[in-house]
């Protein structure tokens, strides 16, 4: 027991600022991304200005990161879509039971996310964006040499988003796991709780 509560709590205190962080640097994503899909509205509706041809890439690029830094602080909260009529109906320890059941099949589905998303994301250095671009340095040679242009990004960094989500989901269900099978064992154990929760139930 003294070794599961090490081992949630190194998990739960470790993650906890790194959850935050991938809050924070989503609630920029999200207003980034408003601003850019306002500008390219002014730029397409208005009769002296042309459309252009970078926003609608910038956006998805920016949303996809801001799902794969908020999906693990909702898997954590309890966000996600759930049916939990039956373990609430039957409570108790064969409740939490069907609950730890249902985090190990999870388990087993974010391994195999991991897996894909790392594959996903070797294959994504192959790839360069339509429109996305780096202002970077491209000569070589002695500081007076150097020369700067414009290069097309690749498109793993958008893919990195999605692994980086599977792999924090990852730890916080196997932290998830942890608690389950800690309370199993001691239903009236007091365990930390993130002060950041946000209450998702419908009750």
């Amino acid at each position: 027991m003294p070794i599961l509560k090490s081992a949630y709590a190194a998990l739960f205190y470790g993650l906890t600022p790194v959850l935050r962080l991938g809050r924070a640097l989503a609630w920029m994503a999200l207003g980034l991304m408003v601003l850019i899909i306002l500008m390219q509205v002014v730029f397409r509706y208005l009769p002296f200005l042309d459309a252009l041809n970078w926003p609608e890439e910038a956006a998805r690029f920016l949303m996809l990161w801001l799902t794969g830094l908020c999906a693990p602080s909702a898997l954590r909260w309890g966000g996600f879509v759930a049916i939990d009529m039956v373990p609430r109906a039957v409570g108790g320890r064969m409740g939490g039971m069907l609950v730890l059941f249902l985090q190990l099949i999870a388990l087993v589905v974010l391994i195999t996310a991991v897996q894909l998303g790392f594959k996903h994301v070797n294959s994504g250095w192959l790839f360069k964006s339509s429109s996305l671009m780096f202002f970077v340095e491209i000569g070589r040679g002695s500081l007076e040499n150097l020369s700067f242009g414009w290069m097309r990004m690749q498109l793993a960094f958008m893919y990195l988003s999605l692994f980086v989500g599977f792999v924090l989901m990852l730890l916080v269900n196997i932290e998830l796991i942890l608690k389950s099978v800690i309370l199993l064992i001691s239903p009236d154990e007091t365990l930390p709780s993130d002060r950041d929760a946000i209450e998702t139930s419908g009750d």
